[in-house]
């Protein structure tokens, strides 16, 4: 059941509904593929994520309305909605949604890409030359792949991949008899293919290619129609964790994925009607799940599209990382570095490969006695495991925690967790009942004045391909009190310790609700005693009705709140004598926004944590999270100078008005900031000034040995 969801009478308090919100931020992801100051491939990007979007959400989310439909929920979430009224709005939307991005495509995006050139050609519009080349790489490349499958009394209709582009086809044989048939476009195949031109660039989707050739490989038929289809699953695993085998259980639910209930059917806007009645009977699909598309099916393709070679003229400029970070200039030993003080990196401004090298100079250090690290989602050729792997083969005690349940990535991570299993690390698959989505790794060091730990802390994955476009930031320390917490939370996840009182951590799923609660009731007691008050939130997204509550009391009491919520946001803004003190923002650009955020004014004394946590009842109730404060004044001023020119960004912020819209903001009189570009430049401007001090610290030292010497 959906977070939230009561069997009340209706809403008691203006709350947005979880769905139709996230809805509304893909909506602000589509504007960005509209907007005409984009450059165009930026533009072509942003669809494919709306598309790329979309797709995980009906897995999951519209799959999980459904579900409750099926199993006859009644009762209405917070917004006042029962699963039926959700179902029906959802619909709508999407099926907008879902038109909105072929009309980007077919009326905003192709025709600037056919002003630079570039151009999707059908196979009616080709030259000769353009023909021979495609029937030649038809005959020696797509050929050999295809399984086209009848579909009578003796062969079934095929069980077919979730997300699978396929071609279905109607056929006639000569006693005027109509037979089916379909066939997957395969996916080990480029989508697109560029043909041969002198003047222009010119491109082809593969399935018009095969549709070109059809007749071919129906020989003893007519063919009397043909269309492009594709299917969208219920992928939501349902797993038992009480299984003496974690690990076996998740292959079994990964396999069960494949064949989920057909929740979406996109066909092609001129499908045929007769193919249209057999495809829905064959997949058992209702009208209200049909999405007739004016253009190529599953839009994610245009993702690689983006990046075709030679057309970075056509893409933002890249926001290259400085490295190293201005923090770790100048020192060859890390850990000498993060003895002298707290480190703090942002990414993708600064590069990731810090925090690469601190598992890796561990893994290599004689001193290093363990090392042990929580990993969520990590890259398909992941350094850091490669790092662990190499730690364990080099003597050390090495423990990870790696989260199987991961949505989407638990392929990925059964893998890895098999590979660390038999390079000799301690792996272990989290708490029973709780994703473990908590980033810290500890480094254990046996040194001339005895055992020190050295931790990182982050708010994103340890993964160092999405390490280049989500935000994200790091903390690198080797206190003591943060080092007893440490070993104290990787007890608790590795073994049957009681969770502790920690010293600096805030840990979900004990502790962190009443926290942050306390927090804002400690903001309001501050406001009606007349002392300094205000609360400043960064988050990917606002659910938690308790917490949304507390929010509007803050309101009431006079307490300023800010809160940047890059996607749901179930809180209502500028309502009077509700929320009239709370604005919301969501930050849509170049990068994706990741990191958490929570700054509290507490009376004058601010107090800034960062941490891997939303707003939302799973990462209160039913995670493992980590929140921890930033102590060090030149890293607390540092966030706090973040927060702030991130709250004043024009080009990238959106503002949520009382009606649930959102709008761009009114650069009027505004210097015109963008938060993502700016911070970029920070981060060289930061690794000068360092560099620069390095330099200038050592030539006085050479000019004081000079001077000794002359004396």
């Amino acid at each position: 059941m959906d977070d939230n969801h009561i069997k009340g009478k209706g809403k008691k308090f203006p709350y947005n509904n979880r769905q139709l919100s996230w809805m509304d931020f893909n909506t602000r992801v589509i504007e960005e593929a509209f907007e005409k100051e984009n450059p165009v491939m930026e533009r072509v990007n942003f669809l494919a994520i709306t598309a790329s979007n979309l797709d995980e959400f009906m897995m999951v989310r519209v799959a999980g309305v459904i579900d409750q439909m099926e199993h006859g929920v009644k009762g209405v979430d917070l917004s006042g909605l029962n699963p039926k009224q959700q179902y029906s709005q959802l619909s709508d939307k999407i099926h907008e949604f879902s038109n909105r991005q072929y009309s980007c495509l077919n009326r905003s995006i192709l025709p600037v890409l056919k002003k630079h050139n570039i151009f999707f050609k059908k196979v009616e519009d080709l030259n000769e030359t353009q023909r021979k080349f495609i029937n030649r790489y038809f005959d020696k490349v797509i050929f050999p792949v295809l399984t086209p499958m009848a579909v009578d009394t003796s062969r079934p209709f095929p069980l077919l991949l979730n997300k699978s582009l396929n071609i279905a086809v109607r056929l006639m044989n000569e006693e005027k008899e109509t037979f089916f048939a379909v066939m997957q476009v395969p996916s080990v195949l480029p989508r697109f293919i560029e043909l041969p031109s002198k003047d222009e660039r010119d491109f082809i989707l593969l399935e018009n290619i095969i549709i070109s050739r059809l007749d071919e490989l129906f020989e003893l038929f007519k063919i009397r129609a043909y269309c492009p289809f594709r299917i969208t699953r219920d992928s939501d695993l349902d797993i038992d964790e009480d299984t003496d085998d974690l690990l076996s259980e998740i292959e079994k639910s990964i396999k069960k994925r494949r064949r989920g209930k057909p929740i979406r059917l996109e066909i092609s806007d001129k499908c045929d009607k007769r193919l249209k009645d057999f495809l829905i009977e064959m997949l058992d699909v209702d009208e209200s799940e049909i999405y007739e598309c004016h253009g190529p099916l599953d839009l994610t393709f245009l993702s690689k599209f983006s990046k075709i070679s030679g057309s970075d003229s056509l893409s933002f400029k890249p926001i290259k990382p400085v490295n190293p970070p201005a923090d770790f200039y100048g020192y060859d030993d890390i850990f000498e570095a993060i003895r002298e003080k707290d480190r703090f990196v942002h990414h993708p401004y600064e590069s990731f490969d810090c925090v690469v090298r601190f598992v890796q100079d561990a893994a290599r250090d004689d001193k290093v006695l363990a090392i042990k690290q929580t990993l969520y989602r990590v890259s398909g050729n992941s350094p850091i495991v490669a790092a662990l792997i190499k730690a364990a083969e080099n003597g050390k005690q090495v423990t990870v925690l790696v989260e199987l349940k991961a949505r989407f990535d638990e392929e990925n991570n059964i893998q890895w967790a098999k590979k660390l299993e038999k390079a000799g690390c301690h792996v272990v698959y989290g708490l029973s009942g709780l994703k473990t989505h908590c980033k810290i790794c500890l480094v254990v060091r046996n040194e001339e004045d005895g055992i020190r730990r050295y931790l990182h802390m982050g708010t994103g994955n340890y993964n160092d391909s999405t390490a280049r476009f989500y935000t994200d930031m790091g903390l690198f320390t080797c206190k003591e009190e943060y080092g007893e917490d440490a070993s104290s939370l990787f007890n608790v996840l590795t073994g049957y310790s009681v969770p502790p009182q920690y010293n600096k951590f805030i840990v979900a799923p004990h502790g962190m609700r009443d926290f942050f609660e306390e927090k804002i009731r400690k903001e309001i007691e501050n406001a009606k005693n007349g002392l300094p008050s205000g609360i400043t939130a960064k988050v990917n997204s606002l659910v938690d009705s308790s917490i949304i509550q507390l929010l509007y009391e803050a309101s009431k009491a006079n307490v300023q709140v800010r809160l940047i919520v890059r996607g749901i946001c179930c809180l209502i803004p500028g309502i009077e004598k509700t929320s009239e003190n709370i604005t919301v923002h969501s930050i849509v650009g170049q990068l994706l926004e990741h990191s958490r955020m929570f700054q509290f004014e507490n009376g004058g004394e601010p107090e800034m944590y960062l941490g891997s946590a939303d707003w939302m009842p799973r990462n209160l109730d039913r995670r493992v999270e980590l929140v921890f404060p930033i102590e060090d004044e030149d890293i607390h001023k540092r966030c706090n100078d973040i927060i702030e020119l991130m709250w004043n960004d024009v080009i990238n912020t959106r503002i949520q008005l009382p009606d649930t819209n959102y709008v761009m903001i009114d650069r009027r009189g505004k210097k015109h900031l963008n938060c993502q570009t700016e911070f970029a430049q920070l981060a060289k401007k930061a690794l000068k000034q360092r560099k620069e001090h390095t330099v200038n610290v050592s030539s006085q030292g050479e000019e004081k040995i000079q001077k000794g010497d002359n004396k």
